[in-house]
């Protein structure tokens, strides 16, 4: 994530503050020089930190928090808040009033448009609309190739007239076609360039003009520091922007551009790209934000993830399979490729609360051990994934050799696989208990 070193640092200053019972002034005010300090290096434009940091201090440093039973607690709670309310509050969503949906994307060139057009309307389709990408970058080498190849392999119709039209000519035939087509959502991809020219927002706002778009988004990307608060600025001036996609924020970058944007131009940010898959893109939720930044996790999407990634009647076959103690291999492999769907185990853990930058250092999170787990899976006979039982030393040998692993590997997934299905057992028969009413013994008492 794009804050881990604002978040580390963050995380550490409350951590002392927890530590000291009652605080008084001084104590708050010397956690407040740390948490500008965090904010600064972390790229966040001077004077929205200065803005923050005193918005905390005229709220910190009253009788109410210093006087109460967790002043440390209440302290966080107002970081908290404040932090959230420089980043937009409260989830901001498209405008689908208009039929079709028009958003015009705008931004520099290698900001990622059109990676970022393809990810978008993927997000809205599984929404339930029906969305066309629509090609208008006519100067850029392959971008019209481009948006074909991330349309086809998301399957989203890609309109595109060549490069020889202008980019107005383009998006009015797109407009054309969507309604003849019933597509109720467009989204135009536009031209960028490698830095602000007049050239450019002529172009942009005649296509402005001529389509009326229902929403203008700008992508920024998040690693070009406070060079991304400048462009935020004019493209807001001359176009009007509606909202910010911000990308790259899982890249090895500050973030704080990310923060700062939205307080420059008054414009929320609407969604966030954190990972060059097609599908790693999420709606920007201000507060969950706030929440992974200060270690308090982000449980609502982690839900949400799951309920993307994990099909409903497999998880009510899963269910029946656990209280029959009937769950085996093949069962164990399934919930394997639905966790992979929701993304990397580091992120995934890192929504759980408490789980900060240090505490993830202490686990050894490897993704490819997914894989393995998967090849030895897949190496067995129906029947062994049936019946473990039945693997012997033999058997082991041929599957260890069929996925490309060594024996222990073998045996160190039985191993987990005998104890998943023992505290599956165990807490079945605990629900069974607690049903007739009877007093619940925990297999550890």
């Amino acid at each position: 994530m794009a804050f881990d070193g604002l978040a580390e640092k963050l995380q550490n200053t409350f951590k002392n503050l927890r530590g000291k019972g009652k605080l008084n002034e001084s104590d708050v005010k010397s956690a407040m020089r740390e948490v500008k300090l965090a904010l600064l290096e972390a790229d966040v434009n001077f004077k929205i930190v200065k803005d923050f940091i005193k918005k905390v201090n005229e709220r910190a440093i009253g009788q109410e928090v210093l006087n109460s039973l967790t002043p440390g607690q209440q302290v966080i709670k107002i970081v908290n808040e404040e932090l959230t309310e420089l980043m937009g509050q409260t989830q901001s969503k498209i405008d689908f009033s208009a039929n079709p949906t028009i958003l015009m994307m705008v931004g520099l060139q290698g900001a990622g448009k059109t990676t970022t057009s393809g990810k978008l309307g993927n997000i809205l389709k599984k929404k339930g609309k029906n969305p066309l990408l629509v090609a208008c970058d006519v100067y850029r080498p392959a971008a019209i190739k481009q948006l074909e190849v991330v349309g086809k392999s998301l399957d989203i119709p890609v309109f595109s007239m060549g490069d020889k039209l202008s980019p107005v000519d383009i998006a009015k035939a797109a407009l054309k076609h969507a309604v003849k087509n019933n597509n109720d959502l467009i989204i135009i991809d536009t031209a960028g360039r490698l830095h602000i020219d007049d050239n450019l927002m002529v172009e942009l706002e005649d296509i402005k003009s001529s389509v009326k778009p229902s929403e203008i988004l700008l992508v920024v990307d998040s690693m070009t520091g406070q060079d991304a608060v400048n462009v935020a600025e004019v493209f807001n001036e001359r176009l009007g922007i509606d909202g910010l996609i911000l990308t790259k924020l899982d890249g090895d970058t500050r973030g704080g551009a990310a923060l700062s944007v939205r307080a420059v131009t008054g414009k929320p940010i609407k969604f966030a790209c954190v990972g060059e898959k097609l599908t790693d893109i999420e709606e920007f939720h201000p507060d969950r934000m706030a929440s992974r930044i200060l270690g308090m996790g982000d449980v609502l999407t982690l839900i949400e993830k799951a309920q993307e990634s994990f099909d409903e009647d497999k998880v009510k076959k899963l269910e029946r399979k656990m209280k029959s103690n009937d769950f085996d291999l093949e069962d164990f492999l399934d919930q394997l490729q639905q966790m992979k769907k929701m993304g990397p185990l580091s992120d995934i853990l890192g929504m759980l609360p408490g789980m900060n930058n240090k505490a993830l250092k202490n686990i050894e999170v490897d993704d490819k051990e997914f894989l393995r787990l998967e090849a030895i899976i897949q190496s067995m006979t129906p029947k062994e994934r049936k019946n473990t039982n039945v693997i012997n030393s033999n058997r082991k040998k041929r599957i260890a050799s069929g996925s490309g692993t060594k024996v222990q590997d073998v045996n160190k997934l039985l191993k987990q696989f005998s104890q998943t299905k023992k505290m599956m057992k165990q807490f079945t028969g605990m629900e069974k208990k607690m049903k007739k009413g009877g007093k619940l013994k925990l297999p550890f008492m």
